[in-house]
């Protein structure tokens, strides 16, 4: 008798805990709408900050002023070309403007 108690409560309980949740979650065409308007709305936000991937490759590429004149390799700043120098074409000599740097 009892144990058929315990079993009826936790049915209730477990019930109500579902019920809880359905009412939570969307279902079916719901949910499809749901996620289409969010990716709408998600694709005007980025189109409004405009920071395509194409911008930030040409302004990436505008600070890469030095360029290696033996292997053509591209650097943004005379240290870092100087580093490459010397330790990708250590048996070229230095040239002329890396020397005092």
């Amino acid at each position: 008798m009892l144990l058929n108690i315990l079993n009826l409560i936790l049915r209730v309980v477990s019930m109500n805990s579902m019920k809880r949740n359905k009412a939570r979650m969307a279902r079916g065409q719901q949910k499809i709408q749901s996620q289409a308007k969010a990716a709408e709305k998600s694709a005007k936000l980025k189109k409004q900050q405009g920071h395509s991937a194409n911008e930030q490759k040409k302004a990436a590429q505008k600070a890469l002023v030095h360029v290696c004149s033996v292997c053509k390799a591209q650097m943004p700043d005379p240290k870092t070309y100087k580093q490459h120098f010397e330790n990708k074409h250590p048996k070229n000599q230095l040239p002329d403007d890396l020397k005092n740097i």
